[in-house]
């Protein structure tokens, strides 16, 4: 009992510590941050943090690895609740279905932990090789979910044209909610995620519209 209690307690420091570290980061920037302020953020002494974390660049490495795995979870797992489809129809559908979830899940994730995706560009060359590397790796896998998904949606939309749509609706949805916050269910983020699905959908085929139907 006596180690899983300190086990408990161990694993809350240390996620109180990455949440502090994060806004820290986010305000400030990783370089003007010091150790003994990450500290401080949360009640314990600079030289603490090395019980936790071997070094400063290791939080912020943990910090970026730990989101981007957060956000992979999340869209396998709504992938994995996609139906099968018989009919071309029926796979569109689906398909705009699913991408109407991952929009309000990368929004919701966005607006949960804003200070994360604000440093998550902003501070990646920081990282150590290894690190930015396995980053660099988990996004290309979070991306290539959604291109599927968005090929499923239009089969005739080419590989190019879904890229540029997907990175300039992932610049949306990460960059508002810290100017202006919102959150999933209210008005403004229902405005939000209704420009994100027209971002990725608008001008195509008509049969893809009509698939979608109220999506947007």
């Amino acid at each position: 009992m006596t180690a899983t209690w300190r086990a408990t307690q161990k694993a809350n420091r240390r996620a109180a510590l990455m949440e502090s570290a994060a806004r820290l980061f986010a305000e400030r920037g990783f370089a003007a941050v010091s150790t003994a302020e990450l500290g401080e953020a949360v009640g314990m002494s600079g030289p603490a943090l090395y019980k936790h974390f071997p070094s400063k660049d290791a939080l912020l490495a943990e910090i970026l690895v730990d989101a981007s795995e957060r956000l992979l979870d999340g869209c396998r797992t709504i992938l994995a609740e996609d139906s099968p489809e018989d009919s071309p129809e029926e796979a569109r559908g689906g398909a705009a279905d699913t991408l109407r979830r991952l929009i309000r899940f990368h929004l919701e994730f966005a607006t949960t932990d804003p200070d994360v995706i604000r440093i998550q560009d902003r501070e990646l060359p920081a990282l150590a090789p290894a690190d930015n590397q396995e980053v660099r790796r988990l996004q290309r896998e979070y991306v290539q979910l959604w291109d599927g998904v968005l090929a499923r949606l239009d089969p005739a939309m080419r590989d190019g044209e879904r890229q540029v749509r997907l990175l300039g609706t992932f610049g949306l949805l990460n960059s508002t909610p810290h100017s202006a916050p919102v959150s999933t269910g209210d008005p403004a983020g229902v405005i939000l995620a209704g420009m994100a699905y027209r971002s990725l959908t608008g001008g195509t085929s008509p049969a893809v519209a009509a698939a979608a139907g109220s999506a947007a």
